[in-house]
């Protein structure tokens, strides 16, 4: 077990890559907080893992990431009930495909709030708590689109890449408190918000085959193998990994 005696914070737990991990880090021992908006969905990953044959334990909170006080709160509740190891800064949201200059001003302030500032506020909640104790890991979601770009996706690829960026330079300043800080960066994945995606087109059956023909293995990727990679970055087989983004794209790079 991997993650005995060791508490993850996981935000956008409620769903997508976020429940996904929630629930790999349970089954490898953690005690696990599953923060999302949507204080349903938390619980409904809280209660999976409670029903599943897992050795770690799982606990669910609602949380707006935009909103610093609240993030510093729960991330504080956290370190004080359980203490805290690893922060997952996994919550994201997208927009509506179309050119850059068609992107309303709403959309684009609503995108920058979750994917760049909810990163930045956990971090910024987690980070003290972690340099005092001397340890811990830092995974932030980007993607692959703020690796390549993405067109069409203008706010949400410019997001993914600052979180890249940003997490390679947190990365720098933490390794002298053994602190290490990696960003995971997928391909499309088959989440609510791709499925969503998907469901828009005319025929999304069509549009879903035309996507995974631009994949190496013609395929997207599933919640759980975006989970597998974030446990990685987190556990003490990347023990040496620190500023790193780990591309998790089914070969749609390669092509």
């Amino acid at each position: 077990m991997r993650f005995n005696d060791t508490t993850v914070f996981v935000t956008g737990g409620g769903s997508g890559i976020g429940r996904e991990s929630a629930r790999r880090f349970a089954r490898e021992g953690a005690t696990v907080v599953a923060a999302d908006i949507d204080a349903d969905g938390a619980a409904e990953t809280v209660e999976q893992i409670a029903e599943s044959d897992v050795a770690g334990t799982a606990e669910s909170v609602e949380l707006d990431v935009t909103d610093a006080e609240a993030v510093q709160d729960a991330v504080d509740a956290t370190v004080e009930a359980h203490g805290l190891d690893v922060m997952v800064n996994n919550a994201g949201i997208s927009h509506t495909s179309g050119p850059m200059e068609e992107v309303s001003l709403t959309d684009r302030d609503r995108v920058f709030g979750v994917n760049a500032m909810g990163v930045w506020n956990g971090c910024r909640a987690a980070i003290p708590h972690l340099k005092e104790q001397g340890s811990g890991n830092i995974v932030n979601t980007a993607s692959l689109a703020g690796v390549i770009g993405q067109p069409w996706s203008s706010a949400y690829a410019f997001t993914k890449g600052g979180v890249a960026k940003f997490t390679r330079s947190i990365a720098g300043e933490l390794g002298r408190y053994g602190v290490r800080a990696n960003a995971v960066c997928p391909g499309f994945t088959d989440t609510p918000m791709v499925q969503g995606g998907l469901e828009d087109h005319e025929d999304p059956e069509a549009a879903r085959d035309s996507l995974e023909s631009q994949y190496a293995l013609k395929r997207i990727g599933e919640p759980e193998e975006i989970a597998g990679a974030i446990a990685f970055l987190a556990s003490d087989d990347a023990s040496f990994v620190t500023g790193h983004e780990l591309v998790v794209d089914g070969g749609y790079s390669a092509l």
